[in-house]
């Protein structure tokens, strides 16, 4: 099978690599000195059960649109930071037209993403998903450290009642995950998936970006606690809101899930201590935007992304 994962990244580079493992082609897309040092020295991979090193095929957007086809894939994985994720698709929007069956998998944070990919390709080659319990950040260019069972749950955008082209494809591209050691869940609703993983980066990746503690840290305090509770049910009510079903039972899940889970520094803490743009708006944005839209403001969110915001602005 042939991938190109865009938004080569700590977690895109870690998928890259157990397809590369499995004997896929995976072309990875990225900037900088990661870009040239995946070039030059190739992709070094370290996880708890796996360890990847070798040579590897890598270019920036602009050396994709001009070097490659779209019909040279079978399958587009956009691991780029959600902020990044419409401009993308905007600049590669002619050279997706030129294979209009080509479908393109999220693998982000929050719940926007399937809908600014449909905007540019349409609804039947967009697919939903979400990285679950994984860390991965790259250490220094080429070097990239991941953690977790590295879970992705994947489905046809909204829901597969909606959307049914891509079924076959789909059922194929699970068992190619599973043969590469990729657990994965495809789902007929990937809608509710994606809002219960939103429950979780709610709850503790601003909270951890203010407060510069690790997820068990916030978890285990008596007071943070409460914030992570409270900002994952409001989190449940904008989905609700959005005409996605969360249970009460499913918010005690995730709160649960990230209580037992190891200390992980989240993808918005490590950003902030590198000093880069934080997923602020994609993670507290939709949680903000539904609960006010159903008159039910999400107070906790709005004080933790105000909180949040001001610190990081010049002063």
């Amino acid at each position: 099978m042939r991938f190109v994962v865009l938004g080569a990244g700590g977690i895109g580079c870690y998928y890259a690599a157990r397809l590369l493992a499995a004997g896929h082609r995976v072309l990875l897309v990225a900037r900088g000195e990661h870009l040239l040092a995946l070039q030059q020295q190739g992709l070094n991979v370290e996880h708890p059960q796996f360890s990847f090193q070798q040579a590897v095929e890598a270019t920036d957007i602009q050396g994709l649109i001009s070097d490659y086809r779209a019909s040279d894939f079978d399958w587009l994985l956009l691991a780029a930071k959600s902020s990044a994720t419409l401009p993308m698709m905007q600049q590669l929007q002619a050279w997706l037209s030129a294979n209009p069956a080509l479908p393109v998998l999220s693998l982000q944070n929050g719940v926007d993403n399937e809908a600014h990919i449909a905007e540019v390709i349409g609804k039947a080659r967009t697919v939903g998903g979400l990285a679950v319990k994984i860390g991965a950040h790259i250490l220094a260019p080429g070097r990239v450290e991941a953690t977790g069972i590295a879970h992705v749950d994947f489905g046809a955008w909204p829901n597969t009642q909606e959307n049914p082209a891509l079924q076959t494809e789909l059922g194929l591209l699970s068992q190619i995950f599973t043969e590469a050691n990729i657990p994965n869940a495809l789902y007929d609703d990937v809608s509710y998936a994606l809002w219960r993983k939103l429950v979780i980066n709610n709850g503790v990746n601003p909270l951890t970006a203010l407060t510069l503690l690790n997820t068990q840290e916030v978890t285990q305090h008596p007071v943070f606690t409460q914030t992570v509770k409270s900002m994952m049910q409001e989190t449940g009510r904008a989905a609700n809101a959005a005409g996605v079903h969360l249970t009460e039972q499913d918010i005690d899940e995730m709160y649960q899930l990230i209580c037992g889970f190891d200390a992980i520094k989240t993808s918005m803490l490590v950003d902030r201590l590198k000093g880069r743009a934080m997923e602020i708006d994609d993670i507290c944005g939709p949680v903000i935007r539904e609960c006010k839209a159903a008159g039910q403001p999400a107070l906790t969110t709005e004080l933790i992304q105000s909180l949040l915001l001001n610190a990081v602005a010049p002063h």
